[in-house]
């Protein structure tokens, strides 16, 4: 019996041995879960998906695997996550009009035109990523400004960062919007005399967004698609999606249902109904292999800087007498946040103003209070806070969810909005460091592009794709290397309690990883920025390899 049993236990870990593959001739970093940057030369990838072993260039590899993939000396590291982003709003970026790329109105109007010529139908034409301070406007746009290209067909555009729209008078008079109509809580019409000039700001949206017809499902599910291909392709195999709706979901598990789900998903839902509708009462189980879980909520606090409905604590330098808007009460965002809290679902709230930082700061250490244990309060942007109020962060287990690129795009528009004695807490990475908060990294896709070497070399210099300021923005807020990659793996991983599987190449972590056609650590910022993926893998199954 002894004999048996001793030739049914080796033929079990051969089999064992022989699913395995091994990973060899890499390149390879990984942040440990101590944080500690690592190199390996081989790793070996159990049949579940996991990492069995990580070999140091020269070590001995395992002698029996059944497969082994040549890395051919490239570099090769975690898959990226995005701590931060909009799965729907990329792939929807993809498939409608994009003005991202414009550099002035004029562009603008003239891919309007073009667009509605070559896009006759559906009759609505919906887009996103205008943006008046990159066209060094002097002023919002206005609804006769698109008049003048397209006046037969309704159109409504957002601006980049989503916290405005833009909408013609076609559009404006299908929604019902009149010089009667009063600016909503949280939002903001702009006006142009007693007119509606065609902006809206924030909540203020919604009255020309519920004329918008829903896009149909099989619109939906092309834009997911479109979203998992772009995101593969910039070596995200993670991302925080903040503000999924309940048709988002949806479309997620058709994806999952059709084994097409490619990239894992930590859903936070688009407001409290909707996290009750989809998880119920405590954050969904990982679903589809680690693929996909709704971990919590999307609270909004305030607008975007450059729509001037961040929340300040003090007027806008050029603005008089504007100070932003505040969406909630504090009462109101208590209670949001409480009732989320009390089922156990981790809460995240956009906060960009040092008005809106502070409000969520105070009821983070009241409701702490009450709600024990590892709660990772996510704060979701802090780009301006109040330097007094930069400790604070350090209390009660916050996360600091923030996104480097947005320093490179907005420092000027900082700056004009604000003036530089007020920016001592901006984007305030160092600091938040320091003060021994954790740090999560993202893009806000589709705000910005999703690129993670992008916010990795603005994270390690401050400067833009221009390579200014010169020396970097704020300076003695420059991270290093391995802190920035930590931020997009390690920390990114456990701002969304998925630690456990994600973020690191360690024994027992999926073995979610990207090669890439340079060694980062021996870049230039330059060359960082213009790191190319060459294959992404998940699970180690390759599920994207460029072409």
């Amino acid at each position: 019996m002894r004999v048996l049993l001793a030739a049914l236990a080796a033929l079990f870990f051969c089999s064992a041995a022989l699913a395995d593959t091994l990973v060899d001739n890499v390149n390879g970093y990984t942040i440990d879960r101590q944080g500690k940057l690592v190199r390996f030369g081989a790793m070996v990838i159990g049949d579940d998906g996991r990492v069995r072993q990580l070999y140091g260039r020269g070590e001995r590899r395992a002698e029996r695997t059944q497969f082994r993939i040549d890395g051919r000396g490239r570099t090769l590291i975690p898959g990226l996550i995005d701590s931060h982003g909009h799965v729907m709003g990329l792939g929807f970026n993809a498939i409608q009009l994009d003005l991202s790329d414009t550099r002035s109105l004029a562009e603008a109007q003239a891919k309007i035109a073009a667009y509605a010529a070559a896009n006759p139908s559906p009759r609505w034409i919906i887009g996103r990523g205008w943006n008046q301070e990159t066209w060094r406007l002097g002023r919002f746009p206005t609804a006769a400004d698109i008049d003048k290209v397209v006046a037969d067909r309704p159109v409504w555009l957002e601006r980049v960062d989503g916290h405005a729209g833009w909408a013609n008078s076609a559009a404006m008079k299908e929604a019902g919007v009149t010089s009667a109509s009063k600016s909503p809580a949280g939002g903001r019409i702009e006006m142009a005399g007693r007119q509606p000039s065609g902006v809206f700001v924030d909540a203020a949206s919604q009255l020309v967004e519920k004329a918008v017809p829903a896009p149909l499902p099989v619109v939906r599910d092309r834009a997911f698609q479109q979203s998992q291909e772009i995101l593969l392709s910039n070596g995200i195999t993670a991302a925080a999606d903040m503000g999924t709706s309940s048709e988002d979901w949806m479309v997620i598990r058709r994806a999952a249902d059709a084994g097409q789900l490619k990239v894992r998903i930590l859903s936070y839902a688009g407001g409290v109904d909707t996290l009750i509708a989809v998880a119920g009462t405590q954050p969904t189980p990982w679903l589809y292999d680690s693929k996909l879980r709704m971990v919590g909520v999307k609270l909004y606090s305030d607008g975007a800087l450059g729509s001037r409905g961040a929340w300040l604590k003090q007027p806008y330098k050029d603005a008089a007498g504007e100070k932003g808007l505040g969406f909630l009460t504090d009462a109101t965002l208590r209670n949001l946040m409480s009732r989320a809290a009390m089922d156990g679902f981790q809460v995240a709230v956009h906060a960009i103003g040092d008005a809106a930082n502070a409000q969520l700061l105070e009821a983070i250490e009241e409701l702490a209070g009450t709600y024990k244990g590892d709660r990772r309060w996510r704060v979701e942007h802090a780009q301006i806070v109040d330097t007094a109020d930069l400790p604070r962060f350090a209390r009660n287990g916050i996360i600091a969810s923030m996104q480097p690129v947005h320093q490179s795009s907005d420092w000027r528009m900082a700056e004009a909005r604000m003036g530089m004695a007020r920016l001592g807490g901006a984007y305030a990475w160092r600091s938040m460091i320091a003060n021994g908060v954790p740090l999560a990294f993202g893009s806000d896709f589709p705000v910005e592009s999703p690129n993670p070497f992008a916010g990795l070399a603005v994270a390690i210099t401050r400067e833009d794709t221009q390579g200014q300021p010169a020396g970097g923005w704020i300076p003695e807020q420059k991270l290093s290397l391995t802190q920035a990659l930590d931020g997009f793996t390690r920390g990114a991983a456990y701002a969304s309690f998925a630690e456990d599987r994600l973020g690191t190449l360690d024994r027992g972590a999926y073995a979610d990883f990207i090669f890439v056609d340079r060694d980062i650590f021996a870049a230039t910022p330059q060359q960082l920025r213009e790191t190319q993926v060459l294959e992404t893998y998940l699970a180690g199954r390759k599920v994207w390899q460029r072409r």
